[in-house]
């Protein structure tokens, strides 16, 4: 089963969505929030943004329906503590954790999330796997988030392992972008947790 990642000096994961099975908790957060300020954020919309920081999301939406929040900052953390109360809901991604697991101890691995940092470590502490990873990138972390690599040439700095030989796992288009951008072999775990 992990064979096939041997070649790699390191693995790099997303958090929500690829080893924490945090998004419909997230979706959950995410209507309750943007219902109160009239803003419309349906699944699909939701998912393709995934990998994105809540405010860049607060923003966007708000440009593109020509509503105005005051705000945003303060929506975002709005966002984030809803999602903190459905936190009981979050639960691992099998596929991706047995990955992880595999590799424990054997290779350097870190987290790399567009996810604020204290909610991050909460949905790995929830699901047992925090002390797992050699470095943590969230979104306080960088400047510039996914689909921009700088989130992930963070990790590769911070395990000290080029780029090129890191292998990363992501569950959104934006986020395999994010990966490749910074030169390094990206997976879509999609396909991994369809069974494909």
């Amino acid at each position: 089963m992990s064979s096939e990642y041997d070649a790699w000096a390191a693995l790099v994961f997303d958090c929500d969505g690829t080893l924490a099975d945090t998004m419909p908790a997230h979706f959950a957060a995410w209507s309750e929030t943007a219902d109160r300020y009239g803003l419309r954020f349906p699944e699909d919309r939701f998912y393709a943004l995934g990998g994105v920081p809540a405010d860049r999301i607060v923003r966007l939406l708000a440009s593109e329906q020509g509503v105005s929040v005051a705000d945003p900052d303060a929506v975002a953390h709005e966002k984030e503590a809803a999602f903190a109360e459905h936190l009981g809901d979050v639960g691992p991604v099998p596929e991706v954790v047995a990955i992880a697991e595999a590799y424990r101890g054997r290779r350097p691995m870190a987290v790399a999330t567009g996810g604020f940092r204290y909610l991050v470590e909460q949905s790995l502490d929830r699901i047992g796997i925090r002390h797992w990873f050699d470095a943590l990138v969230a979104a306080e972390d960088v400047a510039e988030h996914k689909p921009a690599p700088d989130t992930y040439l963070e990790a590769a700095r911070r395990l000290g392992i080029a780029p090129q030989r890191c292998c990363a796992f992501e569950d959104t288009d934006i986020g395999l972008e994010s990966a490749r951008g910074a030169g390094m072999r990206a997976i879509d775990i999609r396909p991994i947790r369809r069974g494909a």
